[in-house]
């Protein structure tokens, strides 16, 4: 069944639901994702064209969205129980039509089919089910042309794809939310609709948790909306309103910066403010407050949570009414800033005691982004220390190359308690104790180590510290030449058959590191 001209019962469709799951778990936005899928099932399976229309959450209309044809695509919606899309969106059950002409409830809305077109294809429909929730919900529906197959065959197809809508259904669901999340924004004012943000300089995102916060922020960063930056301490909040601040209509106007838990809260107010000569002791001039500084810019609020309540007052009132006034004076002053806020604080605790503004959390909670801690997106943790790494060789005029794999063991394994920053601090002691080309487990310090995983562990004795760096050298080799057993010896200047014998000493997965490398080639010529 890899095309509609083989036998159905050929199994060869299994490869293809295998290539639509490496397609969705690749680190790609929603949309791309969908995108690479519809144009595998048309090339894989022998569509015609492929397309899917998702249910607009501001409308509740079918919108089509996502298209791989060869024909020019119109802009257009479905109404529910409509046309045979709005069928499928209101009952839930699919559709086939062995030949279109056939069928007179077929709109042919989007493709401009033409009559010979119509009489040559026949069309499969099936529903995108949201699986979150408790209640059956269509939130859209994936639709193909195919050409005229027996009955038989067409039934085959539908099922297939089902199988392909129940796996898309989560990424279909978050791009359902990116939409609502857009018309909610356009709706208040709030964005323009500016084009999709690239990514941030120095921001390093691998994983899929990291790909959404930068979504996220692209978002958001063309509207005038107060961002709200979730997460640990350490996660990189700063760097995310930088990130967020640069892709604005403001990038070229000041970003001012406040940690709100830097200082003692009788100065926040002057920080924050302003005040006037003589309006208490030690006020020897007048002082600009960081609002002002940050006039037609952006005010980023670190630690917000950290606020006093007469300071969250005066911050809803600048967030309001546009006006600040200085400590000592009664005269106003308009400010237009633009705010971004971040805190590591669960504020909903905070206004359950009575510690934080109901009416200011819903001000700064227009757009809450949570940035997931560093052990939670591992895939992070060797892109980051690779940056750093190549950072800190720079700022040191060190000649140190690469991490070693075993050093990357450590890193990985490590839980991460200080997030992001220390990571980057780790990363900056080891360059700083190279005196080698190649970063070393004894680099890294002693929290990451273990006497079973350190060759300079003191319960190792000679015999086995030895072992442990040929073994590491071993697979630095192997990892560079992507587990090809003939380079590495000529690498190491040994013969083969020694090799060979540690390969099998060590228990060395080789076929791992030439996997790693066929991944990493595709990745680039991706």
């Amino acid at each position: 069944m890899s095309t509609t001209t083989q036998d159905t019962s050929d199994l060869s469709y299994l490869n293809t639901l295998k290539l639509v799951q490496d397609t969705l778990t690749q680190d790609t936005p929603f949309e791309e994702s969908l995108n690479e899928l519809l144009k595998l099932l048309a090339r894989d399976m022998g569509y015609v064209r492929a397309f899917m229309v998702i249910m607009d959450p501001k409308t509740e209309n079918l919108k089509l969205s996502l298209t791989y044809s060869p024909a020019q695509t119109d802009d257009v919606t479905y109404s529910p129980g409509r046309g045979i899309i709005g069928r499928v969106f209101d009952s839930g059950e699919s559709i086939t039509i062995t030949r279109l002409s056939d069928d007179p409830e077929f709109l042919n809305k989007a493709f401009g089919r033409s009559e010979d077109e119509l009489k040559k294809l026949g069309f499969i429909c099936v529903p995108v089910i949201n699986l979150r929730t408790d209640d059956i919900e269509v939130i859209g529906a994936l639709s193909v042309d195919v050409p005229l197959i027996p009955a038989d065959d067409m039934a085959a197809h539908r099922q297939f794809l089902e199988v392909v809508a129940g796996i898309i259904a989560g990424h279909v669901a978050q791009l359902q939310e990116e939409m609502a999340t857009q018309n909610h924004l356009l709706s208040q004012g709030l964005m323009s609709g500016g084009t999709e943000t690239p990514t941030p300089k120095d921001f390093v995102a691998a994983s899929k948790a990291m790909r959404l916060v930068l979504r996220q922020s692209g978002q958001v960063a063309p509207s005038r909306a107060t961002a709200l930056l979730r997460g640990e301490s350490g996660t990189g909040k700063e760097l995310l309103a930088e990130a967020i601040h640069s892709s604005s209509p403001r990038a070229d106007k000041p970003l001012i910066k406040l940690n709100c838990a830097a200082l003692p809260s009788e100065l926040i107010e002057s920080e924050l403010f302003g005040h006037q000569k003589g309006a208490f002791t030690g006020a020897f001039q007048t002082k600009r407050g960081l609002f002002e500084v940050a006039d037609q810019g952006t005010l980023f609020l670190d630690e917000i949570g950290e606020l006093s309540m007469d300071a969250q007052a005066k911050v809803l009132r600048a967030i309001q009414e546009k006006e600040i006034q200085r400590v000592g004076s009664e005269q106003t002053i308009t400010v237009d800033v633009r705010l971004i806020c971040a805190t590591h604080q669960p504020l909903e605790e905070l206004l359950e005691k009575g510690l934080f503004r109901e009416d200011l959390y819903y001000r700064i909670n227009v757009f809450p982004i949570f940035i997931p801690p560093l052990k939670e997106r591992r895939e992070d943790i060797l892109p980051l220390a690779e940056h750093f790494l190549s950072d800190f060789t720079d700022e040191y005029g060190k000649e140190v190359k690469r991490i070693s794999t075993p050093a990357i063991e450590l890193l990985s394994m490590y839980h991460w308690p200080g997030n992001v920053r220390e990571l980057k601090n780790c990363l900056e002691r080891a360059v700083l104790l190279c005196e080698e080309k190649v970063i070393r487990t004894y680099h890294l310090p002693p929290t990451l180590q273990s006497a079973e995983s350190s060759a300079t562990g003191t319960n190792l004795s000679f015999g086995e510290a030895v072992a442990k760096f040929e073994q590491e050298l071993l697979i630095d080799s192997l990892k560079k030449t992507g587990g090809n057993m003939l380079q590495s010896a000529r690498d190491l200047r040994v013969s083969y058959r020694i090799v060979n014998y540690k390969v099998k000493k060590y228990n060395i997965d080789v076929k791992k590191y030439s996997q790693s490398k066929k991944r990493m080639k595709n990745k680039l010529e991706g």
